[in-house]
């Protein structure tokens, strides 16, 4: 068995941030000595760009391809998918906290993903999603792709969460196209987010993609 080697660690007011490597293909970002994404075992993550991505690859117009927002970064594997599945015109706007983050992917990080980054459809916003989602027009984009943390929690989550919250949705919703697609990851179900999801007007499907270990969960949202 190869050992992991880190590349760089970073404090933040989660913890400790980490980046390690194995071999020339494997990456890890870990929190606080916890795993926080990987760039092999991303079943969910793959899932939750290639179905939002393929709905609205055909969207927008003669001037312009669909329109994607996509937070956060993490090793750039939902970039990735999302951007293999979207036609030339597209425009991905991704939205990442952490500018660490951001340079891993920019640097050590970028042969997991293909230089994401560097494709000329991508921008990179450092902020926050919700702040990007409460100042968008109304019907800007044609999907949203929350891949955050550990999702929608009830234990740590409420009903004025920034980003889960009914106020957040209702702001993603406002955000969205007509026929757009809110796609949400996390790490398992919750209950409380789906009836905030149902109050906001949106119908959903939630599916459990991976095969093993955590029962990852994807929801695929529409505008009802």
């Amino acid at each position: 068995m190869r050992p992991w080697k880190t590349l760089d660690r970073v404090e933040t007011a989660d913890g400790l941030l980490e980046l390690r490597q194995r071999g020339d293909a494997e990456f890890l970002v870990c929190i606080d000595g916890r795993v926080l994404m990987s760039s092999f075992a991303s079943r969910s993550e793959a899932f939750l760009a290639r179905v939002p991505c393929q709905l609205v690859a055909g969207h927008g117009d003669a001037s312009r391809g669909p329109r994607v927002l996509l937070a956060g970064l993490g090793v750039g594997i939902t970039l990735r998918v999302a951007l293999d599945h979207l036609p030339p015109r597209a425009q991905v706007q991704v939205v990442e906290l952490n500018a660490d983050v951001v340079r891993w992917c920019q640097g050590p990080l970028a042969p997991a993903h293909g230089d994401a980054l560097a494709d000329p459809r991508v921008r990179v916003w450092r902020g926050d999603v919700a702040d990007a989602i409460a100042e968008a027009s109304p019907g800007h984009y044609d999907a949203v792709i929350l891949d955050l943390y550990e999702g929608p929690h009830e234990a740590t989550q409420g009903a004025n969460d920034p980003c889960f919250g009914r106020a957040a949705l209702q702001r993603a919703k406002r955000a969205l196209h007509r026929e757009g697609v809110l796609a949400v990851w996390g790490e398992a179900v919750d209950v409380p987010f789906e009836r905030r999801l149902r109050r906001a007007g949106f119908r959903f499907e939630r599916r459990q993609p991976g095969k093993g270990g955590s029962p990852h969960c994807v929801w695929i949202c529409r505008p009802a």
